[in-house]
């Protein structure tokens, strides 16, 4: 028994007194190097983050007000989506320009501008207010476009085409409802084809998969 009782006790001992060995002959530990964004993709990023806040706010105002689900079930994939912009600010060092998370708080005024009238506009009725949402993803998916095309970086590549694929959905759901109370959905802001690529095709499934791109975090 006391031959047994030992048997830890020994065992303890040999891996702390190999413990410094391995620690003295281990490689070091090598630091992720981050190539820093360029001054346009940081002003696009700041952007993309306040206009998706401004997506997320038009849509909870809408729901407020209309008490439709679809607003507030879009409204909470739009705070998921700024909180993938956030990660990206902060792993690059960025200041965040939502330092009022209030709704209706925003730091770029052409944003507060639109977000007033668009909120004009969708009061009128739950028609009116499911156009401005058509028409806010939209312009969203053709922000993230342009900004995907400006882009070098992996990571925040593979985040902008996340975001995407969102707003597609989004749209959809939005022409759907539309659509279900006898309207025909004409494009707001992208170039019809375009509007009606997405529409003809189904909801999409969110993309796990990633992006090979020149350079970013690594």
């Amino acid at each position: 028994m006391k031959l047994i009782s030992l048997v830890p006790v020994l065992i303890l001992s040999v891996v702390f007194a190999a413990s410094p060995l391995y620690a003295k002959n281990a490689p070091p530990v090598k630091t992720p190097v981050i190539t820093p964004l360029s001054v346009d993709e940081v002003e696009t990023l700041v952007f993309m983050r306040e206009e998706e806040k401004m997506a997320r706010d038009v849509y909870l105002s809408f729901y407020e007000q209309l008490q439709l689900v679809i607003f507030t079930n879009i409204a909470s994939a739009e705070q998921q989506h700024m909180d993938a912009l956030k990660v990206l600010l902060d792993q690059y060092a960025i200041d965040d320009p939502v330092v009022d998370n209030t709704v209706g708080a925003f730091t770029d005024p052409g944003l507060l501008a639109l977000y007033e009238s668009l909120l004009v506009n969708g009061f009128v009725g739950e028609i009116e207010a499911l156009y401005v949402g058509a028409l806010i993803e939209e312009i969203d998916i053709q922000d993230l476009i342009d900004a995907i095309a400006e882009s070098d970086h992996t990571d925040v590549i593979q985040a902008y085409e996340n975001l995407l694929q969102g707003s597609r959905n989004h749209l959809r759901a939005f022409v759907r409802n539309i659509e279900s109370r006898g309207l025909i959905y004409e494009a707001q802001y992208m170039d019809q084809d375009q509007v009606d690529e997405i529409l003809d095709n189904p909801m999409e499934r969110k993309n796990k998969g990633k992006r090979k791109g020149k350079k970013g975090g690594r």
